[in-house]
């Protein structure tokens, strides 16, 4: 799988290259920042336009802002952890010891996609961003994590593809 490359004949690992670059800064300020945005939907306009929506559509509405709620939460943790790797504060051991605390896992959203389209667009953008976030870090995180011998697991088509594919379904 060409996980590592050979500089100065000692092994590299991309993925601590990948997780220590401008792409991995890149990634934490865009999780920290979606965190915000989604508590600030979620607090402010996000209920307001709840209170608005039919009794069917408010509890799809409720159902999905925990569970982009609880992934953020998740994601967030990770992309913690990871930044206290890079900056020296934790060992990659220790992280993956802390980790096993943090239930990174794919979820996909909590709505049938009629339902889901019917969602407010901020929540509904709110959630698509969040699974695309998922998936990479996710991605990354098998390839800190695992064991190098080990083959990585892919699903046979991700999560945010299928999402994708059941919301062009529902809005065709």
């Amino acid at each position: 799988m060409g996980r590592t490359k050979f500089e100065g004949g000692e092994a590299v690992s991309f993925a601590e290259r990948l997780a220590g670059s401008e792409a991995f800064r890149s990634m934490f300020r865009e999780g920290m920042a979606m965190v915000e945005e989604a508590a600030a939907y979620l607090d402010g306009q996000g209920r307001e336009e709840a209170r608005a929506l039919p009794r069917n559509d408010s509890l799809a509405y409720a159902a999905e802002s925990m569970r982009l709620t609880t992934r953020l939460m998740q994601l967030a943790s990770w992309l913690l952890l990871q930044r206290a790797v890079n900056e020296g504060e934790l060992t990659l051991e220790q992280a993956a010891t802390e980790k096993r605390k943090v239930k990174l896992s794919y979820q996909e959203t909590a709505s049938a996609p009629d339902i889901f389209a019917r969602l407010p667009k901020t929540l509904r953008d709110l959630v698509i961003d969040s699974l695309r976030l998922q998936a990479r870090i996710i991605h990354l995180d098998q390839l800190l994590y695992l064991d190098p011998g080990a083959p990585l697991a892919a699903p046979a088509v991700s999560p945010v593809e299928q999402q994708l594919n059941r919301l062009r379904a529902a809005f065709s």
